[in-house]
């Protein structure tokens, strides 16, 4: 819970510093569980669940969510399968960020409200400010 809140934390302030748009961040654990998720004031009623959704499909795939776009460019029906046995929770764009220990999946972040590269970078940053190691796909 501490470091799912470190992570937050540090989110928050890297968007600041990086002028971007207002941030929802979820951070899950590694069975897809939510930890911890904050929508900034300006953020769109729908930001919670797609937070979610950019690390529910990190976790469950095994993969960060840029892999997953990248794979949904080249095989649409799979990922469209796999979002369908996920009931439609998946959201396969860069900002849903692995957390990694030793090589250890101990969860995702998913990050909306910019655009997904800056999603993914602020993902990255706080991530491993945190003393985790990224894997954004």
């Amino acid at each position: 819970m501490q470091a799912a809140q470190s992570i937050v934390s540090f989110a928050l302030e890297w968007r600041k510093k990086k002028k971007m748009k207002p941030l929802t961040v979820a951070v899950l654990d590694s069975g897809g569980f939510l930890i911890a998720l904050l929508r900034e004031d300006g953020g769109s009623n729908l930001r919670p669940e797609i937070a979610q959704g950019k690390a529910r499909g990190a976790v469950a795939m095994g993969l960060g969510s840029r892999a997953l776009f990248e794979r949904a460019q080249s095989q649409p029906f799979f990922i469209q399968a796999m979002n369908s046995l996920a009931s439609g929770s998946l959201v396969p764009v860069p900002g849903g960020v692995l957390i990694k220990r030793d090589g250890v999946l101990l969860g995702a972040v998913g990050i909306t409200g910019d655009s997904s590269d800056n999603d993914e970078a602020c993902a990255i940053a706080a991530i491993e400010a945190a003393g985790f190691t990224a894997d954004g796909g």
